[in-house]
């Protein structure tokens, strides 16, 4: 078995460098709408934890679908991508195709990763008889869907996060995959699912892999809303950290001779994790389920965006993740995306109707609550602003607060949890503007002005209004 599949490497690898000598810039078909001179997502030069995109400065918050909007041939795009941006959203995360799921994975009702079988719609072409993939021959339907999917996502100002690779969880996964060697006319890939993303163990298909990514950045280089993460979740199923590596000089590499690069991001860890010896390409650090949010603590020395680009597993309420989102851009977070399982096919306005036993949240009002947190961030100019977790002194115990702010002029502050009669904060001597958000309605509130005459001592005394669970507001000199 081991020497066919070195037989059938060989003859891969003949095959894919005559496509390789096909894929360039050239080749790439650019939209109008997006194939301008101006340059994509970028990391804000004056403060690289968050972003510039189309010249101004840019965090990236949305509650978005379980990354199924390309691949699945039933999901409606354009009226998924009119609901984001009618909600003030300004982020997705898609899949591209090289892997799916089952029906009823991970719990999940309505999943938009389980495309029917004949609606999944993949990278590589389907052979007559609809059975199998040829990992030589591209599926011009494939990329002309992912290219229309990119350039509403921009005529909507929607910044796509395209997810090269995902490892499998389970064997079941495996078995769905163009990659498993029993459903492609090559027949290469190993038999065991945790080796498909190795530099030594992938049975053949490390050459797919990079002539997969150098087509996609030749297909997608005139976007500018656009940036990729190499693989979700690499913690799991054995994917190699060299792996991840060789792909993101694949990226590097396939970019070289284009105008423009794309920021590339790595999925990090669930939870929290430092980030040690990162490579020098990748400008984004995403981790899944970040509460509390100590992976921007731990890796805010890095000067590049930490970012949540999953969530979930808290139940089924918007309360717990309202307040993620709120504590992690508050603490230097520059991304934030939570998986709303409220967007199916047949729902692509984001009404569908859940079971209580689903791993995660979503629904219309949470995405208003959401968008109250971006009109919120977008208030300030939030690139001269810094986490500033002594900014409410000796909060009470049952208070949780973060706050970013540039010292003495502008401050954007959290509350979760008990309410106190009286905030102490750090604040120096002068007068300043005091206006109260609620995270759950939106409503805005006046605190009138506050007058701080001697703050030597760093500490300034401000009554709270009247709420129940959480609050926000924001501080800005005035004199």
């Amino acid at each position: 078995m081991h020497t066919q599949h070195v037989t059938r490497a060989a003859a891969l690898a003949v095959c894919l460098a005559t496509l390789l000598a096909l894929i360039g810039p050239a080749t790439a078909q650019q939209p109008a709408a997006s194939a301008d001179a101006s340059a994509p997502l970028a990391l804000h030069p004056d403060n690289p934890h968050y972003f510039l995109f189309r010249g101004r400065p840019t965090v990236l918050i949305t509650s978005a679908e379980h990354y199924g909007a390309v691949l699945n041939l039933d999901f409606d795009y354009t009226r998924y991508l009119d609901t984001l941006a009618a909600d003030g959203l300004n982020l997705t995360r898609t899949f591209t195709g090289v892997y799916c799921e089952p029906p009823g994975a991970f719990n999940i009702e309505g999943n938009t990763l389980a495309p029917q079988r004949d609606r999944f719609i993949t990278p590589w072409a389907r052979t007559d008889d609809g059975k199998r993939w040829d990992l030589t021959k591209w599926n011009d339907a494939y990329f002309a869907r992912l290219r229309d999917f990119m350039t509403q996502a921009s005529k909507r100002g929607v910044v796509v996060e395209l997810n090269l690779f995902c490892p499998f969880y389970k064997d079941d996964m495996y078995r769905l995959s163009p990659q498993n060697p029993a459903n492609n006319t090559q027949g290469v890939g190993p038999r065991n699912r945790e080796q498909v993303y190795t530099l030594d163990k992938h049975a053949g298909l490390l050459a797919v892999h990079e002539a997969l990514v150098r087509k996609i950045v030749a297909e997608l280089a005139g976007f500018d809303n656009l940036y990729y993460e190499v693989c979700n979740e690499p913690y799991f199923g054995g994917v190699t950290m060299d792996w991840q590596r060789r792909i993101a000089d694949v990226i590097t590499d396939a970019e070289k001779a284009l105008p423009h690069r794309h920021l590339i991001s790595m999925n990090i860890a669930n939870g929290r994790a430092k980030v040690s010896d990162p490579h020098p390409a990748v400008s984004i650090f995403n981790f899944h389920y970040t509460s509390p949010p100590d992976a921007v603590d731990m890796n805010y020395a890095l000067n590049k965006v930490i970012g949540e680009n999953e969530t979930g597993f808290k139940g089924t309420a918007d309360t717990h993740y309202r307040m993620e989102a709120w504590q992690f851009l508050l603490n230097g977070g520059g991304l934030y995306n939570n998986l709303d399982y409220s967007f199916t096919a047949g729902h692509e306005d984001g009404t569908f109707r859940y079971h209580d036993k689903q791993p995660g949240c979503g629904s219309p009002a949470f995405r208003k609550q959401i968008g109250t947190l971006a009109k919120f961030i977008g208030g300030f100019d939030v690139v001269k602003m810094r986490p500033t977790r002594g900014f409410v002194k000796d909060p009470p115990k049952g208070l949780a607060a973060y706050a970013l702010a540039e010292a003495g002029r502008q401050y954007a502050v959290y509350l979760f949890g008990d309410r106190p009669e009286i905030l102490t904060l750090d604040l120096p001597a002068g007068q300043y503007r005091v206006t109260w958000t609620d995270p759950v309605t939106g409503v805005k509130t006046d605190g009138g002005t506050l007058g701080v005459t001697d703050a030597g001592t760093g500490r300034a005394s401000m009554k709270t209004p009247e709420y129940k669970g959480e609050a926000a507001f924001a501080i800005e000199r005035i004199d």
